[in-house]
């Protein structure tokens, strides 16, 4: 990521865990690239994110958000009021949860309440973080940029269940706060990653089997174990570069979109000396 691309740019950045978390890997890219920024997190969790804080190339503080509390909605805008005077450049969107029987192959069981908490808290979390944080946004200069994390929902994919049903949501979500921002000048995108070893996946019942393929089905390849292309793809998103694009699902998965399912990927090149039909 070019130094100096962010350079003034301050961004709340949400979802950080841990050091294998995209989220973090978007806040570190960012500091290098010249951004102020913020984390968030709430609960047990929030304990391992100031940890994670602390690893950053700068040290950053850690604000206290449960996306599903509209107090701390109301609170955290008000704490980029004090901090920031009211003006905010970005923020990124890396929150999802389903409850256990809502993923792992138990979709024709899962009960409604599981699917109404996968969808409030991987869905409409991005409306009503993005809400609540509007004024600040539409403050910046080069106009503000919200940018959520998805795994491809174009399909339904094994094990991914509510989940998946969630992130088809958070497409939709994401294109009606494009129309809906727009006006004050602020955009929404997605970056839609594949399958990456952070500690929200390994969660997630049976996600071997998905990740497992992907590398094969992929025609560009793909390494699990390496999140900065999807963090570079968020920072150009968050970036003044990508001001004139809103309601846009940047795939980064090493085109695994473009060529179908898991399964059936490209067929192996041609040995170089093989004869010319």
């Amino acid at each position: 990521m070019p130094a100096g691309l962010l350079a003034g740019r301050r961004l709340l950045i949400t979802g950080v865990i841990t050091k294998d978390s995209i989220a973090w890997h978007v806040a570190a890219r960012a500091q290098e690239a010249g951004a102020e920024i913020l984390l968030t997190g709430f609960g047990r969790p929030k304990r391992m994110t100031q940890r994670a804080a602390k690893t950053l190339p700068t040290p950053v503080d850690v604000l206290e958000l449960d996306v599903n509390n509209p107090d701390d909605l109301v609170a955290i805008a008000k704490e980029i009021d004090e901090r920031w005077d009211g003006r905010l450049d970005g923020v990124l969107h890396a929150i999802a949860f389903a409850p256990s029987d809502a993923l792992g192959g138990n979709f024709l069981e899962t009960p409604a309440e599981s699917a109404m908490t996968a969808f409030q808290t991987s869905a409409f979390s991005l409306k009503a973080l993005a809400a609540a944080l509007l004024p600040a946004l539409s403050k910046s200069e080069h106009g503000g940029s919200v940018v959520g994390l998805d795994f491809d929902a174009q399909v339904a994919w094994p094990i991914y269940d509510w989940m998946g049903v969630a992130k088809a949501a958070l497409e939709a979500t994401s294109r009606y706060l494009a129309r809906y921002a727009g006006p004050h000048g602020v955009r929404s995108n997605l970056v839609s990653a594949g399958p990456l070893g952070t500690i929200a996946a390994r969660g997630i019942p049976g996600f071997s089997q998905l990740a497992d393929g992907w590398h094969e089905a992929a025609p560009l390849g793909w390494d699990g174990a390496d999140p900065t292309p999807t963090a570079d793809a968020a920072l150009f998103l968050l970036s003044p570069m990508a001001r004139a694009i809103s309601g846009e699902i940047l795939h980064v998965d090493g085109g695994v979109h473009s060529c179908g399912p898991v399964g059936h990927g490209p067929p192996a090149p041609a040995a170089a000396d093989a004869p010319a039909s």
